[in-house]
C-alpha cells in the first residue's frame, strides 16, 4: 500500500497486513493498543492468536474461501486481546492482487472497534424485551418465546402448559407497606419462580402482580398438578422484607396445548380466564381452562348419566391396595379404590370418570355404595378368619353433607358384626383446610362411632400446625407426588422428612403413598416412616386375590436387614443423610 494511503488508514482504523498463510507482516499502533500486544510480539505470528473461540470453524472457512477467491469479505468478528478481554470489530478483509500476474500477494484487514456499540445495542434489546424490576421477560419478549415453544411443541409432539399467575393479597401489601416494599416482594416472587422451574421453561412478568409460566414437556395431569402445587407452595411461603414478615398467595390459570390448539395470544387469554375462575374459587389454587365449555357441558352431562347407569347396572368394582409395615413385612391395612368394568372398554381407572361426577350428587351415591361394599367385604373376610382395616376415600361433596355422620351410622348398623375400627375414612388435606370447623366437628363425631380417620394428600393443601392440632386424625398420608421424587428432588425429600417429623410430634401414624422402588423404601425407613403402599409393594387387586397375596408377601431382605441393624426405633430425621 502506498505510504500516504497507509498513513490515512492508520489514522482512521485498526489496520494489519498478513501474508497468504495468515502470518502478520504489519500492524499499526491502534492494533497494538486495542489488543495489548507489542508490535514485535505480533509480527511473524499467525492471526489465529486473536481467536476468541466465539465463532464456529465454518465461519472462518467461509471467510477464507471468499478472500482466497480474490473477493472482499466484510463482517463482525470477536477477537480476544492479550489480557483475555473480548472485542467485537467491524472487519473488511481485502485481497491485494498483483497487476501483472493476477495472483493474490497479501491480505489487508481494516477494523473498527464496535464493542461499545454492540453492548449498547444488546442493552437496548434486553430492555425492550425484559421487565426492568424483576429482570424477567416482558409481554413483548414473552410473545416471541411462546411462539418458539409452540413451534417446538408442534414439531416434537410435546404437550405445553401456559399458566397465568396472579398474586392474592398484593394490593394489601402496597396499601399497608408502600410500593417500595411491594416492588421488593415482586422481585422475590420472580426469584422463587425462576428457582423452581426447569431451564427450558419460561417465567415472564406481564404487569403489576401478573406472571406467566410456560411449562414444556408436560407428561400428564399428575406431573402438571405436582408442578403447579410446588409453585403454589413456593409463592405462599412467608417473605422477610425490610424487617417485616409478608405473606401472599397465588391464583393460577392453566391451558394446555395441543388440546387448546390456538395461537400464543389466545392461549394467554384462555389462561387468564382460567386464572379468574381459580381466584373466584378461593385463593391459593389453580384451575385448568375448559377448551369448549358448552360442548363439554353437554358431554359431561352425558358422561355423568353413563356413570349413573354403570352404578345401577353393577359395573363398578372395588380393588384393594395393601399397606405394609416395611420393617416386618406385615400387611397392616388396605385402601379401597374404585374401578369401572366397562362392557366395551374393559377396566376403567377412576381418573377417567370420577372427576366428571365429583361436582354432582352422584358422587354421594357412589361414596355410600363404596361404604356398603367395603363393610360387606370386611364381613366376608372376618367370617374366613381374615381381616385388615380398609381405608375409603371420601369426596368433599359427600363429607360436607349435614347428614354424613347419620348415614355413616346407618351403614355401620347394617353390619353389626364388623367393628367400626376396621373402617378408615380418608379425606384430602385441601378439603379439610377449606372448612376446618365443619370437618373437625364431623371427624370427632365419626370417631365417636369408632371409625378411624386419615388425612390424605398431605403436603398439597397447606395445612398449618394449628389446623393439624384441630384435625385429630389417627393417620397422615404423605402425598405420592412428593414420595415419588424423594430420591432425586431435595425439596420433596425435605417436605417428606418434615411431614414425618410432624406426624411424630403430634402422635400420628404416617403412611407414604406411591412407593415405586426398593430404594424408596430404604430411604423412607431411614426417615422413620415404616408404613407404605405403592406399585413396588402391590398394585390394587380384586378382593378375592388379597388373601393369597397377603399370605405370600415377603418384604425385601434389605428392608428387614435395616430393621435388624437399627432395631425398632427409627432414627431422628436430622440424622438422615440425603442423597446427592
Amino acid at each position: 500500500m502506498d505510504k500516504k494511503y497507509r498513513r490515512a488508514v492508520d489514522a482512521a482504523a485498526i489496520f494489519s497486513e498478513t501474508d497468504l498463510d495468515g502470518r502478520i507482516t504489519y500492524v499499526n499502533d491502534q492494533f497494538c493498543q486495542l489488543f495489548g500486544y507489542r508490535r514485535d510480539e505480533l509480527l511473524g505470528g499467525n492471526h489465529r492468536l486473536l481467536n476468541s473461540g466465539q465463532h464456529p470453524s465454518e465461519f472462518f472457512s467461509a471467510m477464507w474461501r471468499t478472500i482466497t477467491l480474490g473477493q472482499i469479505w466484510k463482517g463482525e468478528i470477536c477477537n480476544r486481546a492479550k489480557d483475555g478481554t473480548l472485542h467485537w470489530v467491524d472487519t473488511t478483509l481485502v485481497p491485494v492482487i498483483d497487476d501483472v500476474t493476477g495472483l493474490i500477494e497479501r491480505y489487508l484487514a481494516i477494523r473498527f472497534d464496535v464493542s461499545e456499540k454492540r453492548r449498547l445495542l444488546h442493552s437496548l434489546q434486553w430492555q425492550v424485551g425484559h421487565d426492568m424490576l424483576t429482570g424477567l421477560p416482558n409481554r413483548t419478549y414473552l410473545s416471541e418465546l411462546l411462539d418458539q415453544a409452540l413451534e417446538f411443541s408442534r414439531v416434537e409432539n410435546f404437550p405445553l402448559a401456559v399458566c397465568m399467575l396472579d398474586l392474592d393479597g398484593f394490593k394489601a401489601v402496597n396499601d399497608s407497606h408502600g410500593h417500595a416494599t411491594g416492588d421488593r416482594l415482586l422481585i422475590e416472587v420472580a426469584r422463587r419462580l425462576r428457582s423452581i422451574v426447569r431451564g427450558e421453561d419460561v417465567v415472564a412478568r406481564l404487569a403489576g402482580d401478573e406472571f406467566v409460566l410456560v411449562l414444556r414437556h408436560v407428561r400428564g395431569q399428575e406431573e402438571l398438578h405436582g408442578a403447579l402445587n410446588r409453585v403454589l407452595i413456593a409463592v405462599s411461603m412467608p417473605y422477610a422484607i425490610d424487617g417485616k414478615t409478608i405473606k401472599v398467595f397465588a391464583s393460577i390459570g392453566v391451558t394446555l396445548h395441543p388440546w387448546d390448539n390456538e395461537d400464543a395470544e389466545t392461549l394467554l387469554r384462555h389462561a387468564d380466564q382460567a386464572m379468574y375462575v381459580a381466584k373466584q374459587s378461593g385463593r391459593n389454587r389453580f384451575h385448568v381452562f375448559d377448551v369448549s365449555r358448552d360442548k363439554e357441558v353437554r358431554a359431561t352431562y352425558q358422561s355423568v348419566e353413563r356413570v349413573r347407569q354403570a352404578l345401577a347396572d353393577d359395573e363398578l368394582r372395588l380393588h384393594f391396595q395393601p399397606k405394609v409395615n416395611m420393617r416386618n413385612g406385615s400387611v397392616v391395612g388396605l385402601e379401597a379404590l374404585l374401578r369401572w368394568r366397562h362392557p366395551q372398554r374393559g377396566l376403567v381407572p377412576p381418573r377417567e370418570f370420577l372427576p366428571l361426577v365429583e361436582q354432582t350428587d352422584l358422587i354421594v351415591e357412589i361414596g355410600e355404595w363404596v361404604m356398603e361394599q367395603v363393610m360387606t367385604q370386611l364381613q366376608r373376610w372376618q367370617q374366613a378368619g381374615q381381616g385388615w382395616p380398609v381405608s375409603i376415600n371420601i369426596s368433599a361433596r359427600h363429607f360436607q353433607r349435614t347428614d354424613f355422620v347419620e348415614r355413616l351410622q346407618q351403614v355401620l348398623e347394617r353390619h353389626p358384626s364388623v367393628s367400626p375400627r376396621m373402617l378408615d375414612l380418608q379425606i384430602v388435606e385441601s378439603v379439610a383446610v377449606e372448612n376446618l370447623a365443619h370437618v373437625s366437628a364431623c371427624l370427632q363425631a365419626c370417631q365417636a362411632l369408632g371409625v378411624g380417620f386419615s388425612l390424605g394428600g398431605f403436603g398439597t393443601g397447606h395445612c398449618s400446625l394449628n389446623d393439624l392440632k384441630h384435625l385429630r386424625t389417627q393417620t397422615i398420608k404423605i402425598d405420592k407426588t412428593f414420595v415419588r421424587d424423594i430420591l432425586k428432588d431435595q425439596d420433596d425429600l425435605a417436605l417428606t422428612e418434615a411431614v414425618i417429623g410432624l406426624a411424630r410430634a403430634f402422635g400420628r401414624a404416617v403412611v407414604a403413598e406411591g412407593l415405586d422402588s426398593l430404594e424408596h423404601g430404604q430411604l423412607l425407613l431411614r426417615l422413620g416412616c415404616e408404613i407404605a403402599q405403592g406399585y413396588f409393594i402391590a398394585r390394587p387387586m380384586p378382593a378375592e386375590q388379597v388373601p393369597g397375596w397377603a399370605t405370600g408377601y415377603v418384604a425385601p431382605p434389605q428392608w428387614q436387614q435395616r430393621a435388624v441393624v437399627q432395631g425398632e426405633r427409627a432414627p431422628a430425621p436430622d440424622s438422615v443423610s440425603r442423597p446427592v
